[in-house]
């Protein structure tokens, strides 16, 4: 019994090679057929015939048609074994000279390692054990070309993972189950948020002018019409649009494109979940996201309770809720809510720190940049940080009871923030004061800061009912219930730096 390839070959005589069989099955018909079918998924036979004896498949034969990539092969003179994976699993051919016939086994002997086969035959089982398709009909689909990541291990380098994802899928069943679980995460909260009567709606991915968002865009152009676009950074001022014309439970999952650095946590283009509610505030919001987040956890994990990072994540308990300075009082007790709330202390704190601040930035934004270098990371367990300044949150509402802070809410979990939610500034005068501010500090040079946007102040004339709204980076949320480190192993096609 031998593997193939018998004996080590470099990439380069391994192509050269293929190419040569490739050539040969040009010359003797259609190299690439399309007349081939597949009836059965592997994991669905491994699950249907689980505990079925070779004698009760011998007994009642079960005809089946499979077909995948070729992963192993073994040659036996008279025989020869091949497992082949599909999208589902792995499932075992035997090729036999009684069976398949001479020009099958010969054929299948040359074939390598990543051919894309299909085979038509009966079930049985190994003296093994293990369920195998007893091959009566054998086709080559599709010829691999290249050599598949060395043997048995796949790709080593985790770049290189991100850079050749086809590679990555193929070899490495953990990166095919992250994706999977992602698409059944993304699918729990469409499932969750349409059981509650929220409609899924699509928003413009090209902006005459950037919203939504305190970040820097990325800018296009638009040929037939002559005019500058940037790429989408978030659909919040367009969802609520829709509120105002009467659309009061929306949502959308959906692309944003943020022109900002690339880290284990960013990405510059990255999904979200933005959704609002009419007749809600934002303490509705966090009760609603707990709920959301133990739904999803539970739908997809089976638990609320789940490892990640070698520590246990908890959604089954009530989310921690804590302001800025409660948050950095509570893991640096040696500072006095005298000292922050006292400008010059914070200015001084933050400059010991080699902290950028902006020269016109108040005790609330200053508390706020001390809250993120400080205390953030330390943030494992969920924690909603509750009433941001409102100097640094232009589209939220501000309390009646104390102006200076606004009805919002950031959610963080494992040292980074998830969500972030508030009770919607739906009064369209205090928002174009906000706007005309924005626009000050983007002229002073502050490039996150908003641009004036006078069709929504318009929108917001015609009437925006009380509202909610909330943005939950799902990208970041995969991490967690995957137990991710980076947001390069949950986005299929991360960007990255030139090679």
């Amino acid at each position: 019994m031998t593997d193939t390839p018998p004996t080590p070959l470099d990439s380069n005589q391994i192509i050269e090679e293929r190419r040569t069989k490739l050539t040969g099955l040009r010359a003797s018909g259609v190299a690439f057929p399309n007349d081939f079918t597949r009836h059965h998924l592997a994991a669905d036979l491994q699950q249907q015939f689980e505990g079925t004896t070779n004698e009760e498949l011998e007994a009642q034969p079960e005809n089946v048609t499979v077909a995948g990539r070729l992963m192993l092969k073994r040659v036996m003179g008279k025989a020869a074994f091949g497992t082949i994976q599909d999208m589902s699993d792995r499932i075992q051919l035997y090729v036999a000279l009684d069976h398949a016939g001479a020009d099958a086994l010969e054929g299948f002997k040359h074939f390598d390692l990543g051919d894309i086969v299909g085979a038509e035959g009966v079930l049985f089982r190994t003296r093994t054990g293990e369920l195998t398709v007893k091959v009566n009909r054998l086709r080559l689909l599709a010829k691999s070309l290249r050599p598949l990541p060395e043997k048995f291990h796949g790709l080593a380098d985790q770049e290189q993972k991100y850079r050749s994802r086809h590679l990555d899928l193929i070899t490495n069943e953990a990166a095919r189950l992250t994706f999977v679980q992602r698409s059944r995460i993304v699918q729990a909260i469409r499932d969750f948020l349409l059981e509650r009567r929220f409609l899924e709606v699509e928003t413009p991915m090209m902006h005459p002018i950037p919203g939504g968002a305190a970040a820097r865009p990325f800018v296009t152009h638009h040929n037939a019409l002559d005019m500058r676009l940037y790429l989408r950074i978030a659909p919040e001022l367009y969802l609520k649009r829709l509120v105002v014309g009467g659309f009061e439970q929306v949502f959308e999952i959906n692309r944003n494109f943020r022109n900002e650095g690339i880290s284990t946590r960013h990405n510059p283009e990255f999904t979200m979940l933005e959704f609002y509610v009419a007749y809600r505030d934002y303490r509705f919001l966090m009760m609603f996201t707990e709920e959301m987040f133990r739904c999803v956890a539970q739908t997809v994990l089976g638990a609320t309770k789940f490892p990640y990072q070698g520590r246990e994540l908890d959604f089954s308990k009530p989310f921690d809720r804590l302001t800025p300075t409660q948050a950095i009082r509570k893991y640096h007790p040696d500072l006095t809510d005298a000292e922050l709330n006292d400008r010059a202390f914070l200015v001084s704190k933050l400059k010991s720190m080699n902290v950028a601040i902006r020269e016109g930035d108040g005790v609330g934004a200053l508390q706020l940049t001390l809250f993120e270098n400080l205390v953030e990371q330390f943030l494992f367990e969920p924690t909603f940080i509750i009433d941001y300044p409102t100097e640094v949150s232009p589209l939220a509402r501000a309390s009646d009871k104390h102006p200076e802070v606004t009805e919002r809410f950031e959610l963080y979990i494992a040292g980074r923030e998830i969500a972030n939610g508030f009770s919607e500034l739906n009064d369209p005068e205090d928002q174009a004061a906000r706007f005309r501010e924005q626009a000050r500090q983007k002229e002073a040079g502050d490039h996150e800061a908003m641009h004036y946007d006078a069709d929504y102040i318009r929108a917001l004339e015609y009437g925006l009912p009380p509202t909610a709204g909330e943005g939950i980076g799902i990208d970041r949320l995969v991490m967690l219930l995957t137990d991710s480190a980076s947001i390069r192993d949950v986005i299929l096609f991360p960007q990255l730096r030139p090679e």
